[in-house]
């Protein structure tokens, strides 16, 4: 909260930055700003540069040497009594103690003096370090600030500057996305590795039973260790088709209402409406379908004679689907009103009526749009975990019945890093593995969808 109080002190800066070199740049040009280089607002963003920058760069760097710095000198002033010849995850334990002792927390150790005086020691030193941090940034954003403000000339090129460090600062942050995702995937790739020396690839992708739980001792029993994904990918594969021939029906026909037939003042109301559904957090569709849509489809079957699960494959397929509706309602929206009115004009100038130029005329031109939107869709219906969790269960079963109990590949990975089992075990190392098989398949789906939006587009007038 200080660090975020910190940084608006600096835009606060900033601003008054912006509006002084603004003033600064009108001042020398002798109230003539067409003999500037540059419009007095190139100056200011100038000024403003030179003031959050610099400041903010440091503050950066702060935040990432202090915690260190504050650790080793702790940790540098306990007596060898307290340390002694403690393993690396022992001193991290006792650190994690100095630190719940100086917040307030419950520690996992009785406090002696030396442990509240380490946890002492540690309060001042975050105090004064927050302190110097203040003080540090404060006077380099002021620093920066004269600086830019001595070198306001009317000479200065103060806009190929500012366009330089804006384009600066959009390529550190198209590098920090690249580099984000690279990161992510070689991390999948390392551990998934480590997973596939314990347990052969082919039994992973093939093997037809999912029992992740390894014997912790000799005389552990039910711990099988069988690692056979298929259950799994079959248990993805039902529930997204379950959710696709909810959504992409209803989507599709919402979006052609809403595109071709619906009133200007309805659309208006409906649309944002409809988009909602968008917005409501996963768990509230999880609760949804918990409570109310299971039990309706376990009665309903009992009605009419058939065995259906308090957690089903149907009921979660179901209320993912509704939640997806505004993904392919919105995108085919989008593409069916970028069909141009001059091939609807020509259809009906043809005779064909207005249901006759909607399916002849306008879903296939928006045909590879559609496609794209119900892609995308998928990708969204695969990756989704609580739904599956509160109304399909955790159960791997290798099924197509959809009235069963289910699993999804993205409830297991959650499932499986929960728990205190070792991370060098098959059983976490396995969460790594599903993680790549999902991200390859999502990542084939989108590569599809754009190859598909790419090589059918049709470009108008």
């Amino acid at each position: 909260m200080q660090t975020l109080i910190l940084i608006f002190v600096v835009l606060g800066l900033a601003t008054i930055g912006y509006m002084s070199g603004r003033g600064r740049a009108i001042l020398v040009s002798g109230g003539a700003p067409k003999t500037l280089h540059s419009l007095p607002s190139y100056y200011g963003t100038y000024s403003a540069f030179w003031i959050a920058i610099p400041a903010l760069l440091v503050l950066t760097i702060w935040l990432f040497i202090e915690p260190k710095l504050i650790q080793a000198w702790v940790m540098g002033g306990l007596p060898d009594s307290l340390t002694g010849d403690l393993a690396a995850d022992r001193l991290g334990l006792l650190l994690n103690d100095i630190r719940n002792l100086a917040s307030g927390n419950i520690v996992s150790r009785d406090v002696d003096p030396a442990l509240q005086a380490a946890a002492d020691r540690l309060i001042t030193l975050q105090a004064a370090g927050f302190w110097l941090m203040v003080a540090l940034v404060v006077l380099v954003g002021i620093g920066g600030f004269l600086l830019a403000r001595s070198r306001i000339t009317p000479d200065l090129r103060a806009r190929n500057s500012v366009e330089r460090t804006v384009n600066i600062i959009l390529i550190i942050s198209s590098l920090i996305a690249i580099l984000t995702t690279v990161g992510i995937v070689f991390s999948l790739i390392f551990e998934s590795f480590r997973f596939f020396v314990q347990v052969p690839f082919y039994e992973f992708l093939f093997g037809l039973n999912w029992s992740p739980q390894t014997a912790l001792r000799a005389d552990q029993v039910g711990s099988s260790g069988a690692f056979g994904a298929v259950p799994l990918f079959m248990g993805t594969l039902l529930i997204t088709l379950i959710a696709m021939a909810v959504a992409a029906p209803i989507g599709l026909m919402s979006a052609v209402y809403m595109a071709e037939y619906a009133d200007p003042r309805f659309r208006a109301i409906a649309k944002p409406l409809l988009e909602v559904l968008a917005g409501i957090p996963t768990v509230v569709y999880g609760f949804f379908a918990a409570l109310t849509v299971a039990p309706f489809f376990r009665n309903t079957g009992e009605a009419i004679g058939l065995d259906v699960a308090s957690e089903s494959a149907l009921a979660a397929g179901v209320v993912m689907g509704i939640m997806i509706i505004p993904f392919v309602s919105s995108l085919s929206d989008d593409v069916i009103n970028a069909v141009p009115q001059s091939l609807r004009d020509g259809s009906y100038g043809l005779g064909a009526t207005k249901s006759e130029t909607i399916r002849s005329v306008v879903v296939p031109a928006a045909l590879p749009g559609i496609v794209g939107a119900l892609l995308l869709a998928t990708s969204r219906a695969i990756g989704e975990t609580m739904i599956v969790v509160m109304a399909a269960g955790l159960a791997a079963n290798l099924t197509l019945n959809p009235l069963e109990a289910v699993t999804t590949v993205t409830v297991q990975i959650v499932t499986l890093l929960v728990g205190d089992q070792e991370f060098d075990s098959a059983k976490t190392l396995s969460a790594f593995a599903l993680g790549l098989v999902l991200f390859i398949v999502t990542l084939a789906l989108n590569v599809i969808a754009l190859s598909v939006v790419r090589k059918y587009r049709e470009k108008y007038d």
